[in-house]
């Protein structure tokens, strides 16, 4: 079968020293920001972005792609340990976790935790193999106008899924789609947005973009917020959980990855929301005796497997439709614009090595981490006691020589300056950078559809609607705005994001 023989291209590439180093230092950076509360996976791929583009695209995006991941097993160590999620995915998994551990059982708790999202991501990457081919066959006989009006869904389903207003998640996706236009216009010549600024004659830097909302405006928030002494009391033990834990998880576990699997593809998605989703799923389903809240071993089972599906799966849609389902993916798809490839189905056919490379090495990844995180562990709480106060001045130096080294211009460190105040003040006013990403990313990706759409169809903006997929997609969007609009339903996506 062809997923047999693209898998034996797959290993024979991460396979290959350089990138199983790669791979590693991947899943190592993972674990470690995910053990760290105020440094997630997006800052990290951020300030990596610089350093991605002296590599070559392969061990690039298997390093990136083993920080994301990497991520989620990192945080629920010390979500059940010390209460302190370092990552938002692990906040669910501080509830039972923490209990389980103040009740001596914190090991099978780290246990069940790092043998369900291996389990999950395993699944998770069977499923990208499975999926992503017939996925990118479809995606290839889409036209500019099913392109246009896809990454509109996109959009909108970004919003519908955000959190908070979705007054400020529409704002900031507009305004990242103005942002993203800026510059010189590639048909007419004609300068846009640039304020006579000569800095911004090719657009704003998305590197330095990306790192000033994530990076120091993420590292200011974190600095107002008082540092508490780690105390780790618990008596870890034996990390492999009992059979009788193992058969009273085995059902979490498979709810988890099937829901994580699902919502990870969606726009908004991936590994929180998959979280959150499955903790709640398995409160109404599960069996008595339930004790979710109390130290129940599968309020870890099923968010830890949860998490780590969703955000293998995040992969499908960028991987083969060039369409981010979250901040991090925006990364990813910007680190292939650095190197000159674009995103989308065609990322397949023709460069098979990378798109099977990175999926082979998510299972390569994925056993690094249960070795990296189960015997480690004591080593892991120690860097919590690592006070912020000392990492900040590093990630802000790190953050601006990535920002000039990309174009060795000071301009783009002035226009991350810029935008880290902007991040800040977003921050404060509870907007988040995320829609402003998705729609930095896809503003000129959308622009250019448009244009060939029209330019095919003489100017007829009809092009749109007539095209069967295309309307389809709109539709779609039109049944999401609706959504948005609707009191009642608006009341209860807003129950639901809140439970």
């Amino acid at each position: 079968m062809d997923v047999f023989h693209n898998l034996a291209l797959g290993f024979s590439v991460a396979l290959g020293l350089q990138n199983i180093a790669y791979c590693f230092i991947g899943a190592l950076l993972g674990t470690l920001v995910g053990v760290l509360p105020g440094i997630g996976p997006v800052t990290t791929v951020a300030m990596l972005l610089p350093i991605s583009f002296t590599l070559d695209p392969v061990p690039a995006m298997i390093m990136l792609a083993g920080i994301y991941y990497g991520a989620q097993y990192g945080g629920s160590t010390t979500a059940i340990l010390v209460k302190i999620p370092g990552e938002a995915s692990s906040v669910v998994t501080t509830i039972d976790g923490y209990e389980m551990a103040r009740q001596g059982r914190a090991g099978p708790a780290l246990g069940i935790a790092a043998l369900g999202s291996f389990f999950a991501g395993c699944v998770a990457t069977l499923l990208i193999c499975f999926a992503a081919p017939p996925l990118a066959a479809i995606a290839l006989n889409f036209g500019p106008a099913e392109y246009f009006s896809l990454m509109v869904c996109g959009l909108i389903a970004a919003v519908v899924l955000a959190r908070g207003s979705v007054v400020k998640a529409t704002g900031m996706v507009v305004l990242g789609l103005l942002l993203g236009i800026g510059g010189t216009d590639v048909n007419s010549g004609v300068r846009r947005f640039t304020f006579g600024l000569t800095g911004l004659a090719d657009g704003i830097e998305f590197v330095a973009l990306s790192m000033a909302v994530y990076g120091i405006a993420e590292v200011a928030t974190n600095l107002e917020r008082k540092e508490e002494e780690v105390d780790v009391t618990a008596r870890i033990g034996s990390v492999l959980p009992s059979w009788d834990d193992i058969r009273i998880c085995i059902p979490a576990v498979l709810r988890g990855t099937i829901l994580g699997s699902l919502l990870g593809v969606l726009p908004g998605g991936g590994a929180l929301l998959a979280a959150f989703g499955a903790y709640t799923l398995e409160k109404k389903v599960a069996k008595p005796p339930r004790r979710f809240g109390e130290g129940d071993i599968r309020g870890v089972a099923a968010p830890e497997s949860a998490n780590n599906a969703g955000a293998q799966t995040s992969f499908i849609p960028t991987l083969t439709l060039g369409i981010p389902s979250n901040p991090t993916m925006a990364m990813m798809i910007g680190a292939l614009m650095i190197h000159g490839i674009s995103p989308g189905p065609r990322v397949m056919t023709e460069r098979p090595e990378l798109f099977w490379g990175v999926i082979a090495s998510m299972w390569i990844g994925n056993l690094m981490l249960v070795v990296l995180n189960l015997p480690l562990v004591g080593m892991w709480v120690k860097l919590l006691r690592i006070p912020y106060r000392l990492m900040f001045p590093a990630i802000v130096a790190f953050c601006c020589i990535g920002a000039y080294t990309v174009n060795t211009n000071i301009f783009d460190v002035y226009v991350m300056a810029f935008f880290s105040v902007f991040g800040y003040v977003c921050l404060k006013l509870d907007c988040e950078p995320a829609p402003l990403i998705l729609g930095f990313v896809l503003g000129p990706l959308m622009e250019e559809n448009l244009r060939r759409a029209l330019l095919i169809s003489r100017g007829d903006i009809m092009v749109l609607v007539q095209e069967p997929i295309s309307l389809a997609f709109l539709i779609a969007a039109a049944l999401l705005l609706i959504v948005i609009m609707a009191p009642a339903i608006r009341q209860k996506r807003e129950e639901a994001l809140q439970e």
